[in-house]
């Protein structure tokens, strides 16, 4: 017998049914007005004239567009990767059964994580940037702070995997470090899946902070353009729509290895098919 659906709010009735129409209308109308104040407002600040736009059609803008979106895809694929990683470790460290190893690693994520990204960004380009250059100043800056992010969701959702997990991989004669790999890993990852996508999107907004080291990303191409063409405002809002663009991008990307992981969960762990 299969357990009752608990169901969290009421079936709402006819009259609550007609609320709801009604309070879409007014939110549908409201949006609506706010839009059509946006572009009077534009139109009215002669943001809306074809000469504002005419530079967009041009082959060389374009191509500053797409230089800037790959330098941007490019420092935030880097960060994301070397971030995992980092998050991974400093997990583990926190998760160590010995003091000696907790401790140190809890005051470095502390320290890093309490730092505001742009500070470490900043502070790594004035340090190392003569040798580093202006994308590993940004790249470094992203890791050490997002690393300390994403070690503290790896954590909460390793700790999340219940914990009689642990003890049947061990009542086995797993060790510590395959029950790790093998049996909490795979679990706490499904778990985590859409915070770690929510940090990695935090992530690719935050490497437009590579503009104060002039790091030549989309947002500093997009400053350019707008000053050597004096149509700032809707430069930078083909600049946000191509940002929303990426990060639509990368959520369909993460949904579609959350839909994956789900499907061989759900093969892996379906009822067996015995013979009788």
């Amino acid at each position: 017998m299969s357990a009752p659906t608990q169901v969290l709010f009421d079936e709402p009735g006819p009259r609550g049914r007609r609320l709801n129409i009604l309070l879409s209308l007014v939110s549908a109308v409201l949006l609506l007005a706010l839009l059509a104040f946006i572009i009077w407002k534009f139109q009215d600040a002669g943001q809306l004239t074809a000469a504002k736009w005419t530079p967009f059609s041009y082959a060389v803008i374009q191509k500053t567009l797409l230089t800037g979106m790959w330098a941007t895809l490019k420092v935030a694929v880097v960060a994301s990767v070397l971030a995992l990683i980092v998050g991974l470790v400093f997990a583990l460290l926190r998760l160590a059964p010995q003091r000696a190893i907790r401790l140190p690693s809890t005051i470095v994520l502390e320290l890093f994580r309490g730092v505001p990204v742009l500070l470490l960004i900043f502070a790594t380009f004035l340090l190392f940037g003569n040798d580093l250059g202006a994308f590993w100043s940004v790249v470094i800056g992203l890791t050490l702070y997002n690393g300390m992010v994403i070690a503290e969701i790896m954590r909460a959702g390793i700790l999340a995997v219940p914990r009689g997990q642990r003890e049947a991989a061990m009542s086995i004669g797993l060790r510590g470090a395959q029950t790790m790999r093998l049996i909490l890993l795979p679990q706490a990852i499904r778990a985590m899946m859409p915070t770690l996508v929510a940090q990695v999107v935090v992530l690719l907004k935050d490497s437009a902070l590579g503009f104060i080291v002039t790091y030549q990303d989309l947002l500093y191409q997009v400053n350019a353009i707008g000053r050597n063409y004096n149509n700032l405002l809707p430069t930078f809002l083909v600049g946000a729509v191509l940002f929303i663009i990426i990060n639509m991008v990368v959520a369909g990307i993460a949904r579609y290895l959350e839909t994956r992981m789900s499907r061989k969960t759900a093969a892996t762990t379906g009822p067996a098919t015995g013979e009788d």
